[in-house]
C-alpha cells in the first residue's frame, strides 16, 4: 500500500538545455577535483583517503576524483519506500512523474487577529498536526511543523516534537536533529514501526562538520532514509548567479552523497533544495522571490539528470507577515513551478513568515493550493469518451445544452477540482450569507476537523514504548547538565498536565 501523490502526465518543465546540464555537471565536478570540500571528521577524511581522493588532513580539505563522484550517483538508490505509522501512507520517493506535497516548518504559532507570533502551547503542536493528518493533500509531514513547543527545554524539543507527530499523525514523518536527537527518534520511529525521514545539511559554502557526519553514520547504521540540503544563500554563501550556486549547491550535496555510499552502497538518501537569493537591501534570504523558483527548477533538472529523488523548498516560506495576497501568490506561483519541475515532494503547507511561523489554517487554504495544482498535473484526458464527439452531435446547437447530460454528471467532478475554503458564492449570495472569505471558512474548517478527526491511537506496548524513549531522552540530557534547574521545573509542570501528552 502506498499515498498515489499526484501523477503528472506531460513532461516536466524545463529551463536549461541539454547542453547547459551537461556544463552544469562538469563545473561540479571540477568544483569538487579543484577547489574540494573541508570535512572535520577525521574518520571522514581516512575514508575519502582510503578511496583515491586527494586529501589535506591539515586543513580538512578533500578533492573528489571524478569518477568516484559518477560511482556513488550510480549506487544511490532510483526511487525507495519510506514507511509511514499506517501502511496506506506509505510514500515512495523517486516514483517517475509523481509529486508528493508536504507541510512546510515555521518557529511560531500566530494571533490570527494581530498577526504577532507566539510560542505555541503543546495543545496547539498536537491540534497543528492533527490538522496535517487530516489534510487530504499533505502526503509528509514536515520536521519542524512548530520548531517544538512551550514548556520543554531546548535540547529536548524536536524529540517531544517527533513523539508528538507520531502520536497525532499516520502519515510519514520528517524529523530535525540536533544534538543527539536523531538517537530517539528513530528508536521513536522503530518503536512504532514506520522510518523517520531524517537530515544531514551541510554548512555553505564547501563544508561538513563533525557532528553532521556523525548523523550520516547513525542513520546508515540505522538504516534511516536521509537527505541532503545545504541551504547555501545566493550572493552570500554561494555565488550570486543562479548557474554558480546550482554548481554550488551540486558540490556539497554530491559529496555528501558519495561519503554515504563509500560509507554502505545503496544508502536511501536524496536530495533537497533550500537555495535562495540573498535580499541585498535587508541582508536575509529573500523569500519569496521568483529566483527561488528559477533555481528550483533547475536544481530538479539536474537531479533528474542524476535519477535521484528531490525535495524543493521555495514554496515553503514566503516574506509575508500575515496570511495575505503576498503570501499566496508568492507560495503559490513557487509550489506550481516546483510540482512542474519534477521536485519528488514539494514543501508548502503552514509555513509563512521566513520560516518563523506556521499555522494549521494557513495549512489549510495551501491545502486548497496543492489540490489545484494536482489536478493541473494531471493534464487533459484524449479519448472517445472525453472528446464527446457523439454527445456533441446529440446536443446541437441552441436550444441545447450539456448541463441535462448523463456525461456532464458522470465527468464534471473529474474535471475539475473543487477548493474546499474558497467562496464561489454569487456576490448577493455571499452577502447574505455572512461575506465570509476564504480565511474565515478556515478557521471554520479547522475546528470541524479538531472536531472529527483523530489519528488511529497507538497500541498500548507502543504508547509505552514511546514514553520510555523520552524518558530516556529526558535523563541523559538532565545528567550531561543541558536542562537548566529553571527548564526543568518548567518541564515537570507540562509532563504533569492531567491531559498530558496531548496538552
Amino acid at each position: 500500500m502506498v499515498l498515489q501523490g499526484f501523477q503528472r502526465n506531460f513532461p516536466p518543465l524545463r529551463i536549461l538545455s541539454p547542453e547547459q546540464v551537461e556544463q552544469i555537471h562538469e563545473g561540479t565536478l571540477r568544483v569538487l577535483d579543484r577547489t574540494g570540500l573541508a570535512f572535520h571528521d577525521e574518520r571522514a577524511l581516512h575514508l575519502f583517503a582510503d578511496h583515491g581522493c586527494k586529501v589535506d588532513f591539515s586543513t580538512h580539505r578533500v578533492r573528489f576524483p571524478g569518477d568516484l563522484v559518477e560511482k556513488a550517483i550510480s549506487q544511490a538508490p532510483r526511487a525507495f519506500q519510506v514507511k509511514a505509522r499506517d501502511p496506506r501512507n506509505n510514500i515512495i520517493l523517486g516514483q517517475p512523474n509523481v509529486t508528493y506535497f508536504s507541510s512546510s516548518p515555521g518557529n511560531t504559532t500566530l494571533d490570527l487577529d494581530t498577526w504577532e507570533p507566539r510560542e505555541p502551547t503543546r495543545k496547539e503542536f498536537c491540534d497543528y498536526i492533527t490538522v496535517l493528518d487530516a489534510l487530504p493533500h499533505v502526503h509528509r509531514v514536515s520536521g519542524m511543523p512548530y520548531f517544538g513547543f512551550a514548556k520543554v527545554p531546548q535540547c529536548l524539543r524536536f524529540v517531544e516534537s517527533c513523539a508528538a507527530k507520531i502520536r497525532n499523525s499516520a502519515k510519514v514523518h520528517g524529523e530535525g536533529g540536533i544534538l543527539d536527537n536523531a538517537r530517539w527518534t528513530i528508536q521513536m520511529g522503530k518503536a512504532t514501526g514506520q522510518e523517520i525521514l531524517n537530515y544531514a545539511n551541510p554548512s555553505a559554502p564547501l563544508t561538513f562538520y563533525e557532528n553532521t557526519v556523525s548523523a550520516i553514520q547513525r542513520y546508515i547504521d540505522t538504516d534511516t532514509p536521509f537527505h541532503f540540503a545545504s541551504g547555501p544563500v545566493a550572493g552570500a554563501t554561494a555565488p550570486a548567479t543562479l548557474a554558480g550556486a546550482l554548481i554550488a549547491n551540486n558540490a556539497e550535496t554530491l559529496g555528501g552523497m558519495t561519503l554515504a555510499q563509500l560509507m554502505k552502497p545503496g544508502s536511501r538518501v536524496w536530495a533537497g533544495n533550500m537555495t535562495m537569493v540573498q535580499n541585498m537591501r535587508t541582508g536575509s534570504p529573500a523569500f519569496g522571490s521568483m529566483a527561488n523558483s528559477l533555481h528550483e527548477v533547475c536544481f530538479s533538472q539536474m537531479w533528474q539528470r542524476y535519477g535521484i529523488p528531490t525535495w524543493s523548498s521555495s514554496s515553503a516560506w514566503t516574506s509575508s507577515k500575515a496570511i495575505d495576497f503576498q503570501a499566496a501568490y508568492e507560495m503559490a506561483m513557487a509550489a506550481l513551478t516546483c510540482a512542474l519541475s519534477g521536485a519528488s515532494v514539494v514543501l508548502l503547507q503552514g509555513g509563512l513568515t521566513a520560516e518563523l511561523a506556521a499555522h494549521p489554517v494557513k495549512a489549510i487554504l495551501d491545502d486548497d493550493i496543492a489540490g489545484m495544482i494536482g489536478r493541473f498535473l494531471r493534464g487533459v484526458e484524449v479519448n472517445e469518451d472525453t472528446m464527446a464527439l457523439d454527445l456533441i452531435d446529440q446536443v446541437g446547437p441552441i436550444p441545447g445544452n450539456y448541463l441535462v447530460t448523463a456525461h456532464t454528471r458522470q465527468r464534471w467532478r473529474q474535471e475539475q477540482f473543487l477548493p474546499r475554503v474558497a467562496d464561489g458564492l454569487l456576490y448577493p449570495n455571499w452577502v447574505q450569507s455572512g461575506s465570509k472569505k476564504a480565511l474565515d471558512h478556515a478557521r471554520e474548517r479547522m475546528e470541524e476537523i479538531l472536531s472529527t478527526h483523530k489519528a488511529p491511537p497507538l497500541p498500548p506496548e507502543q504508547e509505552q514504548a514511546v514514553e520510555d524513549i523520552l524518558k530516556d531522552a529526558r535523563s541523559y540530557y538532565r545528567e550531561k547538565g543541558m536542562i537548566s534547574d529553571e527548564e526543568w521545573t518548567l518541564y515537570q509542570e507540562d509532563l504533569s498536565s492531567p491531559d498530558y501528552p496531548y496538552a
